[in-house]
Parts: C-alpha cells; structure tokens; sequence
C-alpha cells in the first residue's frame, strides 16, 4: 500500500478525522484507502474484503462524511433513516454501529441498532426521535416495517454487509422485500468476502454501473497465520485439545465445531479439565451468549467454542489462537474461521485437528489456498482409549479409524501466541451452516451479545481502524 496516503489526504470531514485520531490511526488498511474515495463518489460499489481488513471503517466513515455534506431535503422525521446498513447477524450489526457512534461522536449524527432476540419496545420508542444512520438484521427490520414503526422511504444510502453470509443464511428473499420499500434512486454498497456467482447474481439486481475493489486474491487466507494440521481420531479430539491449551498455556483460544451439541460437550470437557471455556452457539439464551463475549474479550474465559455462524464477525484485534475441532465441509468457511487471527499485523496461529473421513475437506481448503497446509505433531500426547457414547448419534463423538496424530513445529504446540484480549466485538450465533441460524419472531437471525440492541464494544487499539 502506498504509504503516502492517510486518513488526512483522503479530505475525510474535520470531525471524523479528528475521531480517527483519537483512535490512534493515521494510515488507512488497503481496502478503506480504495473504499473510501469510491464512496465519497456517490455511485455504487462491490467490494470484496476479507475478515479482519478493516472494511467497516471502509464505509462508515465515507458515509458519515456524505450525510454531514449533504443536509437532509426534508425535515428529519422520526424513524425515517437516510441510510440504512443490512447485516447478517445481530452481533455484526452491534459492532457495525458501534463504529458509526465511534467515528462519528463529534457530529450530531444519529444512529441506532436493531436485531431480533430482544425486546422490540425499546427499539420502537427509539424509532420515535429522527434518525440517520440504521443498522439492522432484515428480519427484525421487516418485522418493523410491518408495524410501520420505520419508514425506509428516505433511504439514501443502503449497505449490504457480508453479504455472501445474508445468502447463505437464506436471507435473500428479506433482502428483496426490503429492497422494495426503500427508493429507486440511492447509493448502493455491497461487501463480500468473496466474489461468489450468487455474490455477482445478487450485485445485478441490486448495483448499478458499480466501481468494484478487491484487497486481496480470491478467498486467499492471510500470511500472518501460521497454519498446521495434526492428524488424530475423531474419538480421541477432545483429550488432544485440551491437553494442546494446557500445555501451551494459551490465555485466549477460539475454537469451532461443527455442531450445537459439539460445542457444549467440548466445553463441558475443557471446563472439567480445569479450563475457563464456554460455547457460544444459537440454542443459548442471550444472556449466556453476552456473559461467553464479554468474558472471552476481558480474559475471564480462556476458550470460546463456537458454530460458523456464532464467530461471524468476531472482531479482536491480536487474537492469537484458532484451533478448527473439525475442519468445515465448506471451504471458504475455513478462510473465514482462521481471519479470526492474525489481524492488525499481528502473527496468529490456525491449528486444526483432522480425522481420516475428513481429508476431501482437507484438499478442498488446500485446492482453495493453493498451498498444502503442514502437517505436525503433539510432542508427549498418548492418545487414551475412548469408548463412544451409547447412543450418541453425533458424528462428532463417533470413534474413525485412522491412527492418532501427535503438534507444534518444534515437538509442543507454540506458546509463545499466548496474549491477552485485544478489543472488538463478538459474533452473531447460530447453528453450523447445516443447521437453521437461530430464531427470531419466526424469522431467522444471527444473534448477538449486546444486552440492548445497542453496541457497547471498544474501539481497536492499534493499526489501521479494524471495526
């Protein structure tokens, strides 16, 4: 990147600058310093961006600074936003308008959050005071517009964020009932991870002669994580992977399942073994999701199991562990799961651990990155015998029958990774890709761990704006 850019030279209003600064950033990350002047523009955008490159700032500061530009060309009426943020899951739509009150707190620009899971009253005596900016999951917004609690007919500007997930959370059909309640004539901004053929069907129907960026080759997983797999039994994985976080001394590890119940037994399993974990998936109630975040971003919980869906959109800056329980059976999900790590320059570490019947997952990831991933070791590990649980029809906890793995590049697993939280927001939850995401008033929805509606998440310490 040209370093000869920063925020300054990109004529960013003085108020959102000054925000900026007081973050402690100077120099935008690759894609704000791409998104930002194409949003200024006013015309459309696809942008593709992996996890962790700093693409909310991308277009909340450029939008901000438009609204400030351009005054309303009516009176600002109650519940009627001029620009409206549709994001997957309720945790990623809390992160998304913690940075709008974050860059944009020394302007009198209003903005508010809504998601399912929570009450609906509070968000509808909010929608009573004018509002600019609104981040919302298209269930709980549609669930809105029925009440006709919000009026989309002022919308300026609309964002679809992560919207390769809206897609595969079969949110498609709100997005298109949305879409019709908002006016014809608007700026349009859609966020990917990826470039997908749906990503590109779904940009035709929603973008007009859009600018397109991308920040990085297609689904490539970044080269500060040093990625390793250790081959083992399926029956033997929750001993090696608590043995693995003892060993190491691993202060802040996230690890993914495959499943629901997965998660909770993995939990339970570490928990009983002396280890401060706990699962986050979308069969927990909200305070026990918000008590796993909160704990997991303050250091009281070591471990934070989780499904696809509930890590979505956890943003920690410096998290120095990724431990895959099993490898996705989608591999872009596994490019998603180790961008958890290795942010902000920071080095991060993505372990996975795989059984024989999951080796075709294994060379569609490696085909994906183009690289094979090393194979290593867990240096004094002997795997015990496990007996399978009767009855147990998880595929997790049945027994496969290739040989136990034994990892760590220098004979134990690296501890030097070990930190302490860094800041961010946590994810929305729900089940694995199989399953159905988590319900909201007979809608599907991702969650989050915001008590309120309304974010509440630090702001990133170091290195271009992460949020």
């Amino acid at each position: 990147m040209n370093t000869q850019i920063t925020f300054a030279s990109l004529e960013l209003a003085e108020p959102l600058l000054r925000a900026v600064s007081e973050t402690g950033y100077t120099i935008p990350t690759p894609i704000q310093a791409q998104a930002i002047p194409q949003v200024l523009l006013g015309g459309d955008l696809l942008a593709a961006a992996q996890t962790g490159t700093g693409k909310t700032a991308g277009f909340t500061l450029p939008i901000l600074h438009r609204l400030l530009a351009s005054p309303p060309a009516q009176t600002r009426k109650p519940g009627r936003p001029r620009c409206l943020i549709l994001t997957p899951t309720r945790e990623l739509a809390a992160q998304v308008e913690e940075s709008v009150r974050t860059y944009g707190k020394h302007t009198s620009l209003r903005s508010m959050v809504m998601f399912g899971g929570v009450n609906i009253n509070p968000q509808i005596n909010a929608l009573r005071k004018p509002l600019d900016i609104l981040v919302a999951t298209p269930g709980r917004l549609l669930d809105h517009a029925q009440q006709k609690t919000v009026d989309l007919s002022g919308v300026e500007i609309l964002v679809l964020d992560e919207a390769d997930r809206m897609l595969d959370m079969g949110f498609i059909r709100d997005i298109r009932r949305i879409l019709a309640l908002l006016p014809k004539q608007r700026q349009n901004l859609l966020f990917s991870a990826t470039f997908s053929d749906e990503i590109r069907e779904l940009a035709k129907g929603v973008l007009t002669n859009a600018a397109e960026i991308s920040v990085a080759r297609r689904n490539t997983a970044s080269e500060l994580v040093q990625q390793s797999i250790v081959l083992t039994e399926q029956a033997h994985k929750r001993d090696l992977i608590s043995y693995i976080i003892r060993e190491s001394g691993w202060h802040q590890v996230l690890v993914f399942t495959r499943t629901k119940h997965g998660a909770n037994r993995l939990a339970e399993k570490l928990v009983k073994d002396g280890l401060a974990a706990a699962a986050i998936h979308g069969n927990k109630s909200q305070a026990a999701r918000t008590r796993a975040l909160d704990g997991f971003k303050t250091g009281q919980v070591a471990v934070l199991v989780a499904t696809d869906i509930a890590a979505r959109g956890i943003d920690i800056d410096h998290l120095p562990n990724v431990i895959n329980f099993e490898l996705p059976n989608i591999p872009e999900d596994y490019v998603h799961r180790i961008g958890r790590t290795g942010r902000a320059g920071s080095q991060g570490s993505a372990l996975s651990l795989v059984d024989r019947s999951e080796m075709k997952f294994l060379s569609a990831i490696e085909k994906l990155i183009k690289k094979p991933i090393d194979r290593t070791t867990v240096e004094g590990w002997t795997p015990a015998m496990v007996q399978p649980d009767s009855g147990n029809t998880d595929r997790e906890d049945r027994p496969q029958r290739n040989g136990g793995g034994r990892p760590g590049p220098s004979g134990r697993p690296d501890a030097r990774r070990g930190g302490r939280p860094g800041a961010g927001a946590g994810a929305g939850t729900g089940g694995n890709r199989g399953g159905r995401p988590a319900q909201a008033n007979g809608r599907r929805e991702g969650s989050s761990g915001n008590r309120s509606g309304a974010a509440r998440s630090s702001s990133p310490r170091s290195g271009a704006p992460r949020s």
